[in-house]
């Protein structure tokens, strides 16, 4: 199997081009190669696809090998992929995703694409359609009971869900015991992606995140757009911020006259490489 492996802010994937090559047991790979003592090591495994409703199409699976509907990091790392290995000469592209089509526009800098923009559509508040457990109208700063501790949580779905938690000091959480309660608690059908944040200012955020699926990881896009849209529902923060992640910054911002979140961050190669599995 041929591959790249790419990260953006840190959120690193196993990328592969099925444009030109097909895989089986899809799964049973993404454990695999995700794994970082006997894999290639990795969050987890992306495949880039024909569509027939966009440029590309994505499929996403988590590193314990269960698919998630979208990774907001994922899809700028397709862009890139696609325009710097000649799948495409256009500088906006559509990719079809589980959770619909996203539109990327490239900045390519001596011919190579630098960073991405993602249009990541509107932001889903209904809790039946987070999904959440809840008949609220809304699931802002609700209280939640998790390992003896009650959090106040807001939830946003970007096509995949989020629970937002906000903390005076995340730089000192103990993430790895909180996360997978949260995660997996009763209030989540399908479980839930959880971001930890600390507001530095109205146009600053320090996030930590706990992926459903991955754990802990460096980054996560549809996350930091969870987060911004959160804190804007709390009143502390502006449509537009800087979200400080542990492998770098995205600037998200909600607009106003299209009611989408719009997201622009870096998009790397690291390697590339052949492997037997």
């Amino acid at each position: 199997m041929k591959f790249t492996k790419m990260q953006g802010a840190g959120n690193d994937y196993i990328y592969v081009n099925c444009m030109e090559q097909t895989i089986d047991n899809i799964p049973e790979k993404a454990r695999f190669v995700s794994d970082r003592h006997f894999g290639i090591g990795s969050d987890g495994l992306v495949l880039i696809l024909p569509s027939e409703v966009a440029d590309f199409r994505m499929r996403m699976f988590n590193s314990d090998g269960s698919e998630s509907e979208m990774c907001g990091n994922a899809t700028r790392c397709i862009g890139k992929y696609a325009y710097d290995n000649g799948l495409t000469q256009k500088t906006t592209v559509s990719l079809e995703t589980l959770a619909g089509i996203k539109i990327l526009e490239l900045n390519v800098k001596d011919g190579k694409v630098e960073t991405v923009r993602v249009n990541m559509g509107e932001p889903i508040l209904k809790p039946s359609e987070i999904p959440v457990n809840s008949q609220k109208e809304l699931f802002i700063s609700e209280p939640v009971e998790a390992n003896g501790t009650v959090y106040k949580v807001t939830c946003v779905s970007m096509g995949n869900p989020h629970a937002v938690i906000y903390m005076d000091d995340v730089d000192n959480l103990k993430i790895e015991t909180i996360g997978p309660v949260i995660e997996n608690h009763k209030l989540f059908p399908r479980r839930t992606n959880t971001e930890f944040v600390k507001v530095i200012d109205r146009s600053t955020l320090r996030m930590r995140v706990w992926e459903r699926g991955a754990g802990e990881t460096l980054a996560c896009g549809t996350g930091a757009c969870a987060t911004l849209v959160a804190t804007v529902l709390n009143g502390l923060c502006e449509r537009k911020a800087t979200l400080k992640l542990l492998g770098g910054d995205l600037i998200i911002e909600w607009n106003e006259k299209d009611n989408h979140v719009y997201m622009t961050g870096p998009a790397v190669t690291v390697f590339e490489g052949e492997i037997e599995i």
